[in-house]
């Protein structure tokens, strides 16, 4: 077991770290579960955080407090993320699609108010008045970042309530206007040709903080880039963004990496600005954003399982580095910067990438063996093994990626509707990302560094494995499912013409679980791939 109930809340509620606990010599991994729990975790999950923007929104602005406890305090981005997760529970019927749209106009009628900074807001905002609240002490004008981030949720709401009475006319319109009205080029008017991320009325450009990479701040880009009214020049994207990518080629834990800081930065870089754009429809000379993201994932829970101190008690259920709130306050969680402190949000929000890994935190977070991590908006923001510690927060930055990356995994809803709004797509044109161009095989799968084998889940709402193969050019194409012995067990695809590109391949409705090989033929070329059906 993970440590006594009684330990942990005494341990929370003093604010004291209990002498750190000798991490178990077999820690507990969840018992195999059945796709009926599985998709009652998802909904359980997904319901609870949403609940947080819904139940918890502020009373006035509606928009998201920044954290359980904040008050009058909301949060931007936080908001843009809320924004997401209603629209994710008017898919899943939650709320009607009504009282969905009376909630975000509520919001888009505050924003329109509050104060402005050259059409940003800013990052923190007094939810009754509008007036900005200082993220800190220079901080306290426009924050692009945030910005994008609250403007990337409204767009995506304005695609997804598409319908022709006036209610959902209004609000596009409400949307629209925003959006136009955000002077994107300011932020690049320094004469330097670099776009930065804050600008005060009192303190200027004393922030002097560039926006470069590799974080979480593409869809910032994506959303100057695309602006119909106030655009920066792709120039701005090279020498800021781009030049800060770090492009060195580097392996960490097994895996490869093509940019960015080393083991990939925490978790919450293959999160933000990837709730509504698709990575796996996005390459350009510097990565292929899913690959990319999947490596990051298995990375960073590689190092909690093989590399970390021992003494921090992860393991296969029970792993996931990102920002979060810790023992001594808040920290940016990573490998190059750990402490023991889980987030939930790190490896829920990555169930695209790593479904069976992620499963497995999500069983164990709401089973017996970590203890009371969960509450009335879902997991707790973080908790502590070696110092016995749990968070008793929620946070909107945290639990808004749960539910909208869950929703990816299971229906790709939010996926779907960036690619099907005229902004993202013109401002990844404008950056110079397009759609990859794969060799055949399984080029969108990243098997497990110390076993070569992919571990596939049985799909929860689907009720069958779910893998993509990839064709570089049409043609006849046979896949086949082998067992440990060589012999096939299922044919996928007896001589099928196909078409050039990703197929989404569904298989092993009989199949039990246990290892197996998926086997590619088309031409004179065969492709294989050794995987665990768990």
């Amino acid at each position: 077991m993970f440590l006594g109930l009684g330990l942990l809340v005494a341990c929370q509620q003093s604010g004291n770290d209990a002498p750190a606990p000798q991490p178990d010599p077999t820690p507990p991994v969840p018992a195999v579960s059945d796709v009926a729990a599985d998709r009652a975790l998802l909904n359980q999950v997904q319901e609870a955080s949403f609940r947080y923007f819904w139940d918890y929104g502020h009373p006035v602005s509606g928009m998201a407090r920044e954290r359980t406890g904040s008050g009058e305090t909301v949060t931007s981005g936080g908001t843009g993320f809320g924004v997401q997760a209603i629209v994710v529970a008017t898919s899943r019927g939650w709320i009607t699609r009504a009282e969905a749209v009376t909630r975000v106009a509520q919001i888009c009628s505050f924003l329109a108010r509050a104060d402005r900074f050259h059409g940003a807001w800013s990052h923190w905002i007094n939810g009754s008045t509008g007036a900005v609240i200082p993220f800190s002490t220079q901080d306290d004008g426009g924050d692009l970042v945030e910005t994008s981030l609250l403007l990337n949720g409204l767009l995506i709401a304005r695609t997804y309530f598409n319908g022709t009475d006036p209610a959902e006319t209004a609000l596009r319109q409400q949307i629209t206007q925003l959006w136009e009205s955000v002077e994107w080029n300011w932020y690049a008017s320094r004469g330097d040709g670099q776009l930065y991320w804050h600008w005060s009325p009192r303190y200027g450009w004393a922030m002097n903080l560039p926006i470069r990479g590799w974080n979480e701040c593409l869809i910032t880009y994506v959303l100057a880039l695309a602006s119909p009214t106030h655009p920066i020049m792709p120039a701005a994207y090279q020498s800021t963004w781009a030049a800060g990518l770090n492009t060195t080629p580097a392996s960490y834990e097994g895996y490869p990496m093509s940019m960015g800081p080393a083991y990939g930065g925490p978790l919450f870089f293959a999160h933000y600005s990837f709730l509504s754009l698709d990575p796996r429809q996005m390459q350009d000379q510097y990565a292929n954003y899913w690959l990319h993201n999947v490596r990051h994932t298995l990375i960073n829970r590689a190092w909690c399982l093989y590399s970390a101190p021992k003494s921090y008690g992860y393991y296969a259920s029970s792993w996931g580095l990102t920002a979060s709130d810790d023992p001594m306050g808040y920290r940016a969680h990573q490998p190059t910067d750990d402490n023991g402190t889980v987030a939930p949000t790190a490896a829920l929000s990555s169930m695209p990438y790593t479904p069976y890994y992620s499963m497995l935190v999500l069983r164990n977070l709401y089973g017996t063996s970590l203890g009371a991590v969960t509450g009335q908006y879902g997991p707790f923001d973080a908790y502590n093994r070696s110092r016995s510690w749990i968070a008793s927060s929620f946070l909107a930055i945290d639990q808004g990626p749960i539910v909208v990356m869950l929703e990816n995994y299971r229906s790709g809803l939010l996926w779907q509707l960036g690619r099907n709004t005229p902004e993202l797509q013109t401002g990844l044109r404008q950056a110079g990302i397009q759609a990859p161009t794969y060799e055949t095989g399984f080029g969108l799968s990243v098997s497990e560094a110390r076993t070569n084998q992919l571990d596939l889940l049985r799909h929860p709402d689907l009720n069958i494995y779910t893998i993509d193969v990839t064709l570089a050019a049409a043609g006849t194409a046979t896949l086949e499912l082998l067992n440990a012995a060589g012999a096939v067990t299922e044919t996928i695809w007896n001589t099928e013409a196909k078409a050039a590109g990703i197929h989404a391949v569904r298989f092993g409705t009989a199949a039990t679980t246990g290892t197996y090989t998926l086997r590619l033929r088309t031409g004179s070329l065969t492709k294989e791939l050794n995987v665990v059906l768990r």
